[in-house]
């Protein structure tokens, strides 16, 4: 079932720019919704955020198990 979105003729050519002559709007909204998923992934995967460096790391475990 196809529904209707309003969008401003600025946007639509904006997304006329991410498409071909042969892509609907869908496929450029798709297209554009993956990579945006792929970002996020990559930005969590890599966010630095609740992260320690390995030396802290080891420091915490030398005083938990001390030699």
């Amino acid at each position: 079932m196809a529904t209707t979105i309003q969008i401003s003729s600025e946007t639509k050519d904006l997304l006329n720019s991410f498409g071909t002559k042969e892509d609907t709007y869908e496929d450029i909204l798709k297209r554009m919704y993956a990579l945006a998923v792929k970002e996020q992934l990559r930005d969590f995967l890599l966010s630095s955020d609740n992260c320690i460096s390995i030396k802290e790391a080891r420091d915490r475990l030398n005083k938990k198990w001390p030699r």
